[in-house]
């Protein structure tokens, strides 16, 4: 893998981890203050995630699956879907789907 497939790849990640954020978020019927609060986090920090412009932390991970009442297990199925998701969506149109 070249280094940018490699970044392509890791940028594919960050997307999927910000729309499984965001569809949890609005699912939980949660503005992205509220979120950031119970998780503690900053809003901004939240809004940057779901654009998929950072990676989490695990300590990000934990903080936000405990907030939507998962397990980490349950937070990277979500991730899953929305990489498996955009995978499909890629391979049907031959283009990046971010």
């Amino acid at each position: 893998m070249s280094s940018w497939d490699s970044l392509i790849h890791f940028r594919n990640h960050n997307v999927a981890f910000g729309r499984a954020l965001r569809n949890l978020r609005k699912t939980a019927k949660l503005t992205q203050e509220h979120l950031g609060f119970e998780a503690g986090l900053d809003r901004t920090y939240i809004s940057v995630l779901e654009r998929g412009e950072r990676s989490p932390t695990l300590d990000t991970m934990v903080s936000l699956s405990e907030v939507f009442g998962l397990s980490i297990s349950e937070l990277a199925s979500h991730i899953q879907s929305q990489l498996d998701e955009m995978r499909d969506n890629q391979d049907s149109s031959g283009a990046l789907d971010q």
